[in-house]
């Protein structure tokens, strides 16, 4: 399996540069939909978008190079050589946050609401995106083998392509990108729930997506690791924790006060 989608002589284009392209590009569609749907001003949005995805790329390589130091302390040019894979999501998630802070604090943004138009762009981007590790043969599980694999019904293709350092390997990035998927259907029904308080699908996202990495984390063998522990899974229980006190939190008060679908300009802006 070629982890080469076009060969120009000057220039090589990754599957893995695609498929971030294609996730990035699908996230934020869905963005731009909504915030249409809810009235706001789109010169903010597509400037918040734009810079976060930026801030949010440069954030997961250097997660991802914080946590492979020794690595890169000797080959410290492969930093730059991103098409080989190596982006962390948290890392992209934390960097992008830190910007939407700042972004919606300068504009007087409402934050919480920005986040619930975010967060179901990013969960589907997130489901896209996983499958430039299929090319680059990363985010894998365990040692298994090839009628396990038939036997859950994966893809023949998939299956070839999860045979590693001789032997077949659990597709840990197709059961993340699977829940993503499946993430961003829930969250699009919550959305639609008419007594959703601002914040709450913030808090849906982090514990669906965190529970979902927490155990997926567990089956993989190319984790990020702190010390003996996976960091992925230390980020994912804080994620959980978070989510549940935002669902709570942003439940107080009355049925009618502080909802999700309230779409008016004044509401995000000014």
């Amino acid at each position: 399996m070629s982890r080469i989608a076009l060969d120009l002589g000057f220039i090589q284009i990754y599957w893995y540069s695609i498929f971030i392209f294609l996730g990035v590009f699908a996230g934020g569609w869905m963005v731009l939909r909504e915030c249409k749907k809810q009235n706001i001003n789109e010169d903010f949005i597509i400037n918040l978008i734009f810079y976060t995805i930026i801030f949010g790329l440069i954030g997961a390589r250097l997660y991802y190079v914080a946590f492979n130091m020794d690595y890169y302390q000797q080959y410290p040019l492969e930093v730059f050589e991103v098409w080989n894979g190596g982006l962390a999501i948290h890392g992209g998630i934390l960097a992008g946050f830190l910007f939407v802070v700042l972004y919606c604090k300068k504009y007087n943004a409402k934050l919480l609401k920005v986040l619930d138009i975010i967060v179901v762009g990013l969960i589907i981007g997130q489901a896209v995106g996983r499958w430039g590790n299929f090319f680059n043969q990363e985010a894998y599980g365990a040692v298994t083998s090839l009628e396990k694999l038939q036997s859950l019904g994966i893809p023949e293709q998939v299956i070839n392509g999860m045979y590693i350092q001789g032997a077949y390997r659990h597709p840990a990035f197709l059961y993340e990108s699977i829940w993503c998927g499946a993430g961003f259907i829930a969250l699009l029904m919550i959305r639609s729930y008419k007594y959703l308080k601002t914040g709450q699908l913030t808090g849906v996202y982090l514990i669906w997506y965190s529970l979902g990495r927490l155990v997926i984390e567990g089956t993989r063998t190319d984790s990020l690791m702190l010390g003996p522990f996976r960091i992925a899974q230390i980020i994912s229980i804080l994620g959980i924790a978070i989510g549940i006190l935002l669902v709570l939190f942003c439940k107080k008060g009355s049925r009618f006060d502080n909802l999700y679908k309230e779409a008016e300009k004044e509401e995000i802006l000014f």
